[in-house]
């Protein structure tokens, strides 16, 4: 009986792929028994019994004249058993449970019965004779597989199967088995969908995808994950072979598409792990695997700062077209990126609170006329004015050591001009960036002429925020551990600049908050180049309005 057993529990392992437990199959069998013994009533008295195979039955009788063949028992059979799949899980669940067995599921067990006595006559389910010396084996699952027939086996999967979907559809939702007309909680996850599992995501991007037309495909695409399929089919070329060396159980594209539906929709980790049936810990920390290759191995490629004179010059000449101001590279601003929530240790800590009264982290990004970012840095939290956090920037260190030399000089009225940025007031005038004389429009018509020409300019920078915060809506309420905040960020710009460079379709997006904040401050070390700055804009500003008057 012990070998018996052994046999037993290996074949239950490797024909359930270790779904069932011990508990399962016993309460499988019980079903089992119990529903054989409602179609095949107890014979002289006594209860059917599993056991050894009975002695060899007398000879069979003279065959009829058109006696049935296997493929007829095998019709019958898969006839009844679509008419199961029908109510799949009804039947199941009446398996599981041994009570009130439907009709169809009644006719299966009997086919399978019948089949299984027909394929091999030696042997039987049920047992026409009542033995004590067999009665003690019934519980024994071994008698089952005694058999060198494929039908028992058969018979206990299909009912095993049934069984184990039942349970774990039961366990699953005990509440909604308690109460089947109670209304679903406006608080509970999204159920998973078939959508977002790797089978839909494979049969979408493989089997379908090149079947649609293509705007239908992009489209369908962009609702998912944010951007078109060529943009996200790159974005999975460059970062494969670094997710492969990380040893992911997902692939690739998968992990991929997942990350890019939780930024573009701005989903929790909980909300993305229902509907990806995963452990939000594992949607966590793919989420920031994937960001943090985003923001380190693909910000070099896709975010640059214009140093080469083809860049400098097609930059200078569109902003001059936008302004009527020569020689503008870029446009820089900040924007304050809401927190979902701080840590419990920084809870009281007003360094997260910005000027618009809600707890965040600052964001600078310089933009060019195509609204694609070419500087980008998070490094101060809320509280932080724009002055300081770009004094803090490698990109002012850079423009102040003398690093970054842009070549392309003009000449007006005397000052040699090299190429700059433009801001609003809450940043200092140097000689690399340009603001405003005034923000209430009270200087002299020059000033003004030139400080609406240089705000025309700034807008491209707001626009690009705009829809950097359209396109990847978890920067609307970031909803990642603090210290990923960062990456997450820059993650967004490097696939707002791809989406950019493929001249993605520009989303519908809230507009921006106006920006508040008084007028920057000059330090002692910048001076020199403060009074520098102040001669250059001066003369920006007269020769823009004598340009101007003379038309």
């Amino acid at each position: 009986m012990i070998g018996r057993t052994d046999r037993f529990q290996g074949w239950a392992s490797g024909r359930v792929s270790g779904l069932m437990d011990q508990h399962h199959i016993d309460q499988t069998l019980r079903s089992i028994r119990q529903g054989l013994l409602q179609l095949h009533p107890r014979r002289s008295g006594t209860r059917a019994t599993y056991g050894p195979p009975p002695p060899p039955p007398p000879p069979p009788p003279p065959p009829p004249l058109h006696p049935p063949c296997r493929h007829h028992y095998v019709r019958t059979f898969s006839l009844h058993f679509k008419a199961l799949i029908s109510e799949p899980g009804r039947a199941a669940l009446t398996v599981a449970e041994g009570q009130d067995m439907d009709q169809s599921l009644l006719l299966m067990l009997s086919n399978l019965l019948h089949l299984h006595n027909h394929l091999d006559p030696t042997t039987s389910l049920l047992s026409t004779t009542s033995s004590s010396a067999t009665a003690s084996s019934a519980s024994s699952p071994a008698s089952v597989l005694s058999s060198s027939s494929a039908a028992p086996l058969l018979f206990f999967t299909i009912a095993s199967v049934l069984s184990y979907v039942a349970s774990s559809s039961a366990s699953s939702n005990p509440k909604s088995k308690a109460n089947p007309n109670s209304a679903p909680s406006k608080h509970a996850p999204p159920s998973p969908s078939s959508d977002f599992s790797v089978a839909a995501f494979r049969a979408l991007s493989t089997e379908h995808i090149w079947s649609l037309e293509p705007p239908l495909r992009d489209a369908r695409w962009r609702s998912l994950f944010g951007l078109s399929y060529p943009v996200f089919t790159t974005v999975v070329d460059k970062l494969r072979p670094f997710i492969a060396a990380s040893n992911l159980s997902l692939p690739s594209d998968y992990a991929v598409a997942m990350v890019l539906s939780r930024l573009a929709h701005g989903h929790s980790a909980k909300v993305v792990a229902s509907r990806c049936s995963l452990d939000p810990f594992l949607v966590s920390k793919i989420t920031n695997m994937v960001t943090r290759l985003l923001a380190t191995k693909l910000y070099p490629e896709f975010i640059k700062i214009p140093v080469s004179r083809r860049r400098l010059v097609e930059a200078t000449q569109a902003f001059e077209e936008i302004t009527a101001l020569p020689n503008i590279c870029g446009a820089i601003d900040g924007s304050a990126i809401k927190l979902h929530r701080l840590p419990r240790d920084r809870v009281s800590s007003s360094s997260y609170r910005c000027k618009y009264g809600y707890d965040s982290v600052l964001l600078q990004v310089v933009a060019d006329h195509k609204k694609i970012f070419w500087d980008v840095c998070v490094k101060a939290p809320g509280a932080t004015d724009d002055a300081t956090h770009f004094r803090d920037s490698s990109l002012y260190n850079r423009l102040t050591s003398g690093d970054i030399v842009w070549d392309k000089v003009i000449n007006v009225r005397g000052h040699h001009v090299r190429p700059y940025i433009v801001g609003d007031w809450c940043y200092p005038l140097v000689s690399f960036l340009m603001t405003p004389f005034n923000s209430k429009g009270t200087g002299t018509p020059a000033q003004n002429l030139f400080d609406g020409m240089l705000m025309k300019g700034r807008s491209m920078v707001v626009e690009a925020i705009r829809l950097l915060k359209g396109r990847w809506r978890i920067l609307q309420d970031l909803n990642v551990g603090l210290n990923h905040a960062p990456q997450t960020i820059v993650a967004c710009c490097v696939l707002h600049n791809l989406c950019q460079i493929a001249r993605e379709p520009e989303p519908d997006t809230a507009r921006e908050p106006d920006e508040i904040g008084a007028p920057a401050r000059v330090l002692e070390s910048e001076e020199t180049f403060f009074y520098h700055g102040q001669n250059l804009r001066q003369a920006l500003a007269d020769e823009l309005h004598q340009r101007l008057s003379s038309r």
